[in-house]
């Protein structure tokens, strides 16, 4: 099997980057991987292998993880910072007293009082649905709806089938199981075995998932999928490996470049002409800093900025911006392909999903897909941006803690 591009950062699943970004941060080998990985699933879709695992990224906050101290065997809760140099790890009420505050505080506290009965054996991490307060009764075109809203999606589950949703006391989603004899030098792996876990009905308990992968690609569908793979394959040729080497060796620029990416996501735009991209991404680049060198007071400071201005600007050589052109156009091609495997995984979704505005809610798409690698453990994170992350950042839509 051909394996996916690792997505555990250091063995520990506190950050994943969207797939059309490995282009940027990991070079040659990276953007290959990419571009298997939107193979794989589209085999795994189309019925011609099984492979991938497939898992839902569901939007909930804040992110949890719990289970036995491996130091003293007690039950613990905690959120990012348990790979802090000192873990940030909660066992008393006291505990959470001393970081937490309000809605935050409430929640690691129930979840401190419940998750034991879960019988937890390790260390899980998952994300918050919904605490006390959280769940309410809504009718949206017509329906009615228990419904949760953790963050940016709002999670609807028709009345007469939520009842376990509104007698419980917490809701969490599990997706990654760690073992290891300390924080430190824990390992992760997607998935948890929620089978294991005992029923409580103060805990509605998920996994994240996707059983059964019954909706298949069309021969059109797997065609027009074909042809943007083909393509993808093409451009991946015309890239100099000596570009993508430096990308992946300078973190510093490619962050810059993904961050100027994402001026367009957050504006609901499409990158157009790749050639009038670069140009405008060597503007933004020489604004960025010339705001930094009219900032500084002295020309010392100044002329530090002006030195590592031109040290960034050295990158775009004729070789290197013909490179970029053809590395944004695979982004557009690659971001094209995982739309239409989206769209199909979509049609799998189980609970409603709406965002909700001032004008009232619109139906909306998962957050996003996990496709991990069954042997390997890697995995790649699929979003539609266009739809998710324009509604993350969008002031129009409202998140779970804003009032309309």
């Amino acid at each position: 099997m051909i394996k996916t591009f690792k997505e555990l950062h250091e063995n520990k699943n506190t950050h994943m980057t969207h797939i059309e970004d490995k282009v940027i941060y990991g070079g040659a080998k990276g953007t290959r991987e990419a571009i298997n990985a939107l193979r794989e699933l589209r085999d795994v879709l189309s019925g011609k292998k099984v492979g991938q695992t497939l898992s839902t990224k569901w939007d909930g906050a804040p992110a949890i993880f719990a289970g036995q101290d491996p130091t003293d065997g007690k039950f613990f809760v905690a959120k990012k910072g348990i790979f802090n140099a000192n873990p940030q790890i909660y066992k008393t009420p006291e505990d959470v007293d001393k970081f937490l505050k309000g809605d935050l505080a409430v929640k690691m506290k129930d979840a401190l009082l419940y998750l034991p009965e879960l019988g937890i054996k390790g260390v899980i991490q998952g994300d918050f649905l919904f605490g006390k307060g959280d769940v309410k009764t809504k009718k949206i075109d017509g329906t009615s709806y228990t419904t949760f809203h953790p963050n940016t999606i709002v999670y609807a589950v028709p009345y007469e089938q939520a009842k376990p949703i509104r007698d419980a006391k917490i809701g969490i989603v599990w997706h990654t199981t760690y073992k290891g004899n300390t924080f430190d030098s824990m390992s992760a792996t997607f998935g948890v075995n929620v089978s294991k876990l005992k029923k409580s009905k103060n805990v509605w308990s998920q996994d994240a998932m996707l059983r059964s992968v019954n909706a298949t690609l069309t021969q059109k569908e797997t065609e027009n999928v074909n042809e943007l793979l083909s393509q993808a394959g093409k451009l991946f040729n015309q890239i100099s490996g000596t570009t993508l080497k430096v990308l992946e060796g300078n973190p510093t620029l490619a962050g810059r470049i993904e961050t100027f990416n994402n001026t367009f996501v957050r504006a609901g735009q499409t990158p157009g002409d790749s050639k009038k991209h670069t140009a405008a991404l060597i503007a933004y680049i020489n604004k960025k800093f010339q705001k930094e060198i009219d900032s500084r007071k002295t020309e010392k400071g100044k002329g530090a900025q002006v030195t590592k201005r031109d040290e960034e600007i050295k990158f775009f050589s004729p070789q290197n911006r013909a490179s970029l052109e053809k590395m944004f156009e695979l982004q557009k091609v690659i971001v094209l392909a995982k739309l239409k495997l989206i769209n199909k995984l979509n049609s799998l979704k189980k609970i409603d999903t709406f965002v909700r505005t001032k004008q009232g809610y619109t139906v909306t798409g998962e957050e996003g897909y996990v496709a991990i690698d069954k042997l390997g453990g890697d995995a790649v994170k699929l979003v539609d941006r266009m739809e998710f992350s324009y509604n993350n950042f969008s002031p129009n839509i409202l998140k779970g803690w804003e009032k309309s």
